[in-house]
């Protein structure tokens, strides 16, 4: 009898508690998070030692794993303390703990020998037997390389036993696996500890020597040159090809962005990985799908480094896509005598036109009808930071996002 192969991973980032409620909500299998210290986005708001534990304990009630990003390069300073916090780690108890820095896998090994341990991309794996030298020391799984096509993710697969995990959307670093000094130089801010400054997204223009103040674009527009700035990931028009590639896990990048992104992201993907599942034959992309994800914020979307097509990872020199919405609230409760609960994240007004996005299906558009205080006085607006409750044409579901459509977006 031939078993059936497992379903494909869709792991989300989760830079807070709310993230991480927002991820599960909208359908992602596991989540990856970090604590305070140690991982390579320190600028994310993270989790203290009792949120990872709430964390774990949340996830774990809604079948997701939580994998703990322990992924720095440390220096000789650090090692007392990633010791200690191991060992924090070993009474947590997540699903996996992600590192690059082969000091760091040695010490959890020992420490913590029962938690599995995924490689980060920043080890930059890009061949087989790479791949098959940590599979020997025990690696669970490897995120491999940005840098290799699909067909080289293949290979690494059919020679090796170990899970295979790869990004499918977000920003992608110009460097070489994520290894870059830029940071250091110009902001004293080591990138490869978590402090990324992100100076390759900063506008840059040529300035002649005898000629001081005066900028030249180097592009021929009047924003500046990216000269750096890569394009953004975005594999939703390619499920069939990454899932039928062996490839375990499908990860999305933007632990430091927000629930907008987040939500629009995981449930396109989630809808899309299910859809293929559901009727391999037919799968098609969804008109919708492609919408929903445009009109969030992003530079130009490409397939990266997947199909060796050399435009796909030329420098982004356009503006970056705003969003085309106005996040104006979540849900937090539904059906309540005065209308559906909502936490305010900007001004709202009785009679808006709203959409919400639900976990299934296109954004559906309703109307604030009515705004109640809670203690049910009425009002013609809610301020942010307020939670009140709406009288909506539909029902909806605690964790649904409310967004305000903006036609003067470009």
């Amino acid at each position: 009898m031939t078993e059936t192969p497992k379903k494909i991973e869709l792991l989300a980032p989760a830079g807070n508690f709310e993230k991480l409620k927002i991820a599960i909500h909208y359908g992602a299998n596991a989540v990856y998070l970090a604590g305070k210290e140690f991982s390579l986005r320190n600028f994310s708001e993270n989790f203290t030692v009792d949120e990872l534990q709430q964390a774990v304990n949340f996830a774990r009630g809604q079948a997701v794993k939580i994998y703990v990003a322990c992924n720095i390069y440390p220096r000789n300073n650090d090692q007392k303390a990633i010791a200690e916090y191991l060992n924090i780690l070993e009474e947590i108890g997540p699903d996996a703990l992600i590192v690059a820095d082969p000091g760091i896998f040695s010490l959890a090994s020992k420490i913590i020998p029962q938690l599995p341990i995924h490689l980060s991309t920043q080890a930059n794996t890009t061949n087989y037997k790479s791949a098959l030298f940590w599979q020997q020391l025990g690696v669970k799984r490897i995120n491999v390389a940005r840098e290799l096509s699909l067909n080289e993710i293949r290979e690494i697969v059919k020679n090796c036993a170990v899970e295979i995990e790869a990004f499918i959307h977000g920003s992608m670093c110009i460097s070489y696996s994520g290894r870059c000094l830029l940071s250091s130089f110009m902001s004293n801010r080591d990138s490869n500890q978590g402090l990324c400054s992100q100076p390759c997204r900063w506008k840059y223009s040529i300035v002649e020597e005898l000629r001081p103040g005066q900028y030249m674009p180097i592009a021929e527009d009047d924003q500046g040159s990216y000269i750096f700035n890569s394009k953004d990931l975005c594999m939703i028009e390619h499920i069939p090809a990454i899932v039928e590639s062996g490839i375990v896990s499908l990860k999305i990048e933007g632990r430091m962005r927000g629930i907008n992104y987040l939500a629009s992201t995981v449930k396109v993907y989630r809808e899309a990985i299910d859809a293929y599942y559901k009727n391999r034959a037919n799968y098609c992309v969804k008109e919708d799908w492609l919408k929903e994800l445009d009109r969030i914020s992003h530079r130009s979307y490409c397939t990266g480094f997947y199909f060796d097509d050399p435009e796909q990872i030329s420098p982004a020199y356009d503006k970056t896509k705003n969003t085309e919405h106005t996040f104006i609230g979540k849900v937090t409760e539904s059906a309540t005598q005065f209308g559906t609960k909502i936490e305010v994240r900007n001004k709202i007004f009785k009679g808006d036109v709203i959409e919400v996005l639900g976990r299934k299906g296109p954004a559906k558009q309703d109307k604030i009808n009515a705004i109640f205080d809670q203690d049910g006085q009425s009002l013609l607006f809610a301020q942010p930071c307020s939670n009140v409750f709406v009288a909506l044409n539909n029902d909806y579901t605690s964790n649904d996002l409310i967004r305000r459509v903006d036609t003067n977006c470009s």
